[in-house]
């Protein structure tokens, strides 16, 4: 995953800005906030619809809704996601980033070369627990790297979109957070970082409201 700019400027006022933005997805996972409810709505509905109509892609929503925590979390993924019943914690064997790994065969599908997560209401964690959000945030942009750059499967890669209020931006501009830079773990290694070779996790920014009216 290369560098790139972290904000993205150029509006993208057309009908069709659904292809377009998917193709800066091509190397970074996407933070788009607003602060108006109904454009958020209406955004995360057209890119969500978009994106299930293209071939070998899998969405995977999850309602923030009703996430509040790492178990309200889990209840999403394992929604979105079919696997094993998660254990309520971010690593391990049965963990949530045991769960990103994984690549479930589809009977009469072909594999998906492309998997998105749609997080709707992402401040709504943000919010009430930060440090939790970053890791979260830090399993899904390291799955991701280790899915491109280091995993010797049959290549799926995995972009997450976090959809919400400006909160979002502001957090993007901490350079300590997740939107920016890979979680220290208990002895101060950024995991990811050891693990893929990737400096830190690439993140584009859009302002939903330059792309819906």
């Amino acid at each position: 995953m290369g560098a790139l700019p972290r904000h993205i400027e150029s509006p993208l006022l057309s009908a069709n800005w659904q292809p377009d933005l998917v193709q800066r997805m091509d190397e970074s996972h996407l933070v788009a906030f607003s602060d108006r409810p109904e454009s958020r709505l209406q955004f995360a509905g057209a890119l969500g619809q978009f994106l299930g109509m293209q071939a070998d892609v899998e969405v995977c929503i999850l309602h923030g809704r009703f996430i509040t925590d790492l178990s309200t979390f889990c209840d999403q993924l394992e929604h979105a996601l079919p696997g094993p019943t998660l254990e309520r914690r971010i690593d391990g064997p049965r963990g949530v980033v045991s769960l990103l790994r994984e690549r479930p065969a589809q009977r009469r599908r072909r594999a998906a070369k492309y998997r998105y997560y749609l997080w709707h209401d992402a401040e709504v964690l943000l919010r009430r627990d930060p440090r939790l959000f970053g890791r979260l945030v830090d399993a899904l942009a390291g799955v991701a790297a280790e899915a491109e750059y280091v995993s010797d499967e049959l290549l799926l890669i995995h972009r997450a979109v976090f959809v919400g209020g400006s909160i979002l931006d502001i957090y993007a501009d901490d350079p300590a957070a997740q939107f920016q830079s890979w979680h220290k773990d208990e002895y101060g290694e950024p995991f990811w970082e050891v693990v893929t070779g990737i400096p830190a996790p690439p993140f584009a920014r859009c302002r939903i409201d330059e792309l819906v009216a």
